[in-house]
């Protein structure tokens, strides 16, 4: 007979190891990712498609609706600074966003320079709403490229 903690435990990881808890945690991963903090939502991605290949659309649908709302928490943080703080931004970024516009947000899934160019989409206070799709077109294109290699 299976003692009552046993059953509890068993239900607890089988949650936790559920598609849809990886789903979950997809999502998450996607939205730090795209924040000021170092994490790979490709691998995290990639993973969960290694392990879970029938969830393919929900998986990509989340990672970029995560990684596209970190994006855009980035974005709303610039525009939260005040003008003395352009010494602060990188140039080469912002001269390369006032060049291009939103357009440029498109390639904010880039490593590195992708945070700077949502912080300076926001400081510059360009449109949201075409950052908004702009960011989440690039950030699409990028987990369909990583979904074909994991899914092979």
């Amino acid at each position: 007979m299976r003692d009552f903690k046993d059953v509890e435990v068993s239900t607890i990881l089988d949650s936790l190891f559920s598609p849809e808890a990886g789903l979950v945690g997809l999502f998450v991963a996607s939205f730090i990712a795209a924040t000021l903090l170092p994490l790979s939502s490709e691998a995290v991605l990639f993973g969960f498609l290694t392990f879970q290949p029938a969830y393919a659309v929900p998986a990509i649908a989340l990672a970029t609706l995560g990684n596209t709302a970190g994006g855009m928490t980035t974005y709303w943080i610039g525009r939260l600074l005040p003008e003395r703080m352009r010494a602060k931004l990188d140039a080469r970024t912002l001269r390369w966003i006032t060049r291009y516009g939103t357009p440029a947000t498109f390639f904010a899934w880039l490593p590195v320079v992708g945070d700077a160019l949502c912080l300076a989409a926001g400081w510059l206070r360009l449109a949201w709403p075409a950052a908004l799709v702009f960011m989440a077109t690039g950030r699409l294109a990028r987990y369909l490229v990583i979904a074909q290699g994991a899914l092979g």
